[in-house]
């Protein structure tokens, strides 16, 4: 189920190091919801139509400059107006000086006016990856997630059938561990998905017969990753004598998750199959086929010129 979501303002004080200029009573409970930004020029100037409160509001050189030719009432008068509609935060760069009718206003409706030392585009630029990030569209699913040669394979299949237990063999063999039975999928771009576990079980794994393991204390901090990109599905399903499966890997099969397709391949289960070793070759196929070479191409047009 896909869930929307906000986070601190607090939160993006301290990852910014913003210098707090001001600060309303409830500062705690403001919560930023939206991934864009506005450089307010136009509300200074009197157009609201399309304002959005939700979003951060950067005060760069270009609208210091504008309300630095008004005078004190005109100042007063457009900034009256702007804070009137309680945006959620505003935030000057440049370290730029603060002008009395922008804190009174701040003041006077309780908006958060901060400022930081970085330049407008590197800052704003900086803010938007991160919010994208903080606030990107996610579903949790059930499943694992591992990295296999710097590959982010997410392992699906019904309780039982042996992710977890291959995703220990895995990490034995030198990978690293993401996320096991729940991977929160988050969508931080139109073709980015991004796999991290939730913070209660991350890092830990369950093995049927065992329990519960910590990755990290046994087989040490290279052995746990936080977040890796999701650029493969596997989809782990009892071995069926009836089904006919893929042998030469011609035919590219995708699943959608959050509006984005991802290439998946269906490998069956049965008892002595090395399910490690076979993620390992998928993983390194597919970084192969990334790079331009593609085996089961090169294999048919081989046996194609070969019956010609």
């Amino acid at each position: 189920m896909q869930s929307k979501h906000s986070i601190p303002l607090k939160a993006v004080i301290q990852e910014f190091q913003l210098e707090e200029i001001y600060l309303p009573e409830n500062e705690a409970e403001i919560k930023v919801s939206s991934p864009e930004l506005s450089r307010p020029g136009l509300a200074f100037s009197g157009f609201f139509e399309l304002f959005d409160p939700l979003r951060l509001q950067i005060v760069g050189k270009a609208e210091q400059q504008y309300l630095a030719k008004m005078s004190s009432t005109q100042k007063s008068t457009h900034l009256d107006k702007f804070f009137a509609l309680h945006p959620v935060a505003v935030i000057i760069t440049s370290n730029m000086d603060v002008f009395d009718e922008m804190l009174l206003g701040a003041k006077q409706y309780g908006v958060p006016l901060l400022r930081t030392s970085e330049r407008t585009s590197p800052f704003t630029a900086s803010l938007i990856a991160s919010l994208n990030t903080s606030l990107a569209p996610r579903i949790t699913r059930h499943g694992v997630f591992v990295e296999v040669y710097g590959e982010g394979m997410l392992i699906l299949g019904e309780s039982g059938i042996g992710k977890s237990e291959t995703a220990i063999e895995l990490v034995k063999r030198g990978h690293r561990l993401i996320a096991d039975d729940a991977v929160e999928i988050k969508r931080v771009s139109s073709k980015t998905l991004l796999g991290t576990a939730p913070e209660l079980i991350r890092h830990y794994i369950e093995l049927r017969g065992i329990g519960i393991v910590d990755v990290r204390r046994l087989f040490g901090m290279g052995s746990v990753k936080q977040m890796e990109r999701i650029d493969l599905v596997i989809n782990l399903e009892p071995w069926d004598s009836e089904k006919m499966y893929d042998r030469f890997g011609l035919d590219e099969e995708h699943i959608n998750i959050l509006g984005i397709d991802i290439p998946s391949i269906t490998i069956p289960v049965h008892p002595g199959r090395n399910l490690a070793v076979v993620l390992e070759i998928a993983a390194m196929n597919h970084r192969q086929k990334k790079m331009g070479y593609n085996t089961a191409e090169e294999f048919n047009k081989r046996l194609m010129e070969q019956e010609c």
